[in-house]
């Protein structure tokens, strides 16, 4: 019986203990979308070919005052007579990018014979997006 009492005791006391050391939730933080043209960073890094796809992946910073909500990026491959000849399209769903955040993106596109170049746009909910090709993020 006594066995079965400590055995109760340590049961019923180990979530009190989980609880107190777990940190506080912080609320979150609203910050107010931005309107019109919003500015990013972005590391590129160059384009691989796994399996069937060209995948490509993009590193971006929010660098404007506000949030951006709805991130919508568009990559265009061509080839050498410029006519696009396949693509991919990413729109950012969760939450809005917080600035100074950083946002991993991987875009897949089918491999097709002759590729040459691609094009990668970006867009938001609110306008148009300037980004900024960098190395590293300061």
């Amino acid at each position: 019986m006594r066995r079965f009492l400590a055995v109760l005791a340590c049961v019923l006391s180990t979530p009190a203990l989980l609880a107190q050391s777990q940190a506080p939730a912080q609320p979150a933080k609203y910050v107010p979308p931005v309107k019109g043209t919003a500015t990013i960073e972005v590391i590129q890094a160059p384009s691989k070919t796994i399996g069937k796809e060209i995948v490509t992946v993009l590193k971006v910073r929010n660098t404007s005052s506000g949030s951006i909500n709805l991130l919508s990026v568009e990559e265009y491959w061509y080839d050498k007579k410029l006519n696009m000849v396949t693509g991919d399209q990413y729109r950012h769903k969760k939450a809005p990018i917080l600035p100074g955040e950083i946002v991993e993106i991987t875009l897949r596109s089918p491999v097709k014979p002759d590729l040459y170049r691609s094009q990668v746009t970006f867009r938001h909910a609110n306008g148009e997006v300037k980004p900024t090709q960098v190395k590293a993020f300061k």
